[in-house]
């Protein structure tokens, strides 16, 4: 199975080969010097790479590791603590690294309790074990968790973006030729522009893609770029309708991405005194991503309380 899927089959092995801000990477290779690593929270959004580095760092460093997915199992009290305490409480017989390393996947998915456990966890198994926590939304994970690990945040700020875009494109394009499937640079671009950072969909997209031996132009209708510029006509018209249509039609987009290109929109947009109360009303929207359990109503409702108090150009 992980050689029909590209995203394991491809996934890098080790620090080097990963796709990541040359800050970011120091921070890595700095781990890697040493020989060990700290407990580690990975914090980015979905799809940049951050089991990508943990399984790259004990790869490295040639430790026994253990991953136990938030999303899954690691919602269940009981399972998390054999599992973990199975795994941290041996000596490993295939490694002489000084630690063992449990991979805790989506942490953010974990329940409170969970978490509770984790925290004790690795108090109780410091001595033989590390633990990498990822998680989308940082503040999911609670402060006492949170406080016992090195922050490494996958953010990439201004320059970097076009650096990083272009590094997945030159290796994107040599997956595509590995695979022999011939492709349209342009659409690869567009595609990439399209789900910037999240490398898994860009890959997992171009392996559905492929399914013909052809990715070109005639894919572009399905993966149409957001239009804000009908957002804002229906907003400033008050047509609810078109609104939530616009909302359904956008929702294979990460939340937190429509917000932004909302909140870039709205500048030119809206009336210079509206302003204020529109980037409060989306700050406030884009922290209730990581709770609420209906992204399409919390985006909605953003955008009709932004229709009723602001007003536009």
């Amino acid at each position: 199975m992980s050689d029909f899927l590209w995203v394991e089959k491809y996934r890098p092995k080790t620090i080097n080969e990963c796709i990541l801000p040359q800050d970011i990477k120091k921070t890595f290779q700095s781990f890697l010097d040493k020989g060990e690593v700290p407990n580690l929270l990975l914090s980015g959004p979905a799809g940049c790479g951050k089991t990508t580095v943990a399984k790259a760092l004990c790869h490295e460093l040639g430790v026994d590791y253990y991953v136990i997915n938030g999303s899954d199992e690691g919602r269940f009290l009981d399972t998390v603590r054999n599992q973990a305490k199975n795994f941290a409480s041996t000596v490993s017989l295939t490694s002489d690294s000084k630690h063992k390393v449990i991979i805790i996947d989506e942490a953010d998915n974990t329940t409170h309790d969970v978490q509770l456990l984790l925290r004790a966890n690795i108090e109780e198994f410091y001595g033989n074990c590390r633990f990498i926590f990822t998680c989308n939304y940082k503040n999911k994970i609670i402060e006492p968790l949170h406080s016992r690990c090195a922050v490494v945040e996958f953010g990439i700020r201004g320059k970097q973006k076009q650096e990083i875009a272009a590094s997945f494109f030159n290796r994107l394009v040599t997956i595509l030729d590995q695979e022999r499937v011939d492709a349209d640079k342009k659409v690869i671009a567009e595609l990439i522009n399209k789900h910037f950072p999240d490398w898994r969909r860009v890959l997992n997209e171009c392996q559905r893609y492929s399914a013909s031996g052809k990715i070109d132009t005639g894919i572009l209708a399905s993966f149409s770029d957001i239009s804000i510029d009908d957002l804002t006509k229906n907003l400033k018209e008050k047509n609810f309708p078109s609104v939530r249509k616009w909302v359904v039609d956008n929702l294979d987009n990460d939340p937190a991405v429509l917000l932004r290109r909302i909140y870039d929109a709205l500048y030119s947009s809206l009336k210079n005194a509206s302003i204020p109360a529109a980037v409060l009303i989306i700050a406030r929207y884009q922290y209730q991503i990581a709770f609420v359990a209906d992204q399409e109503i919390n985006i909605l409702a953003a955008l009709t309380e932004i229709m009723v108090e602001c007003n536009f150009k």
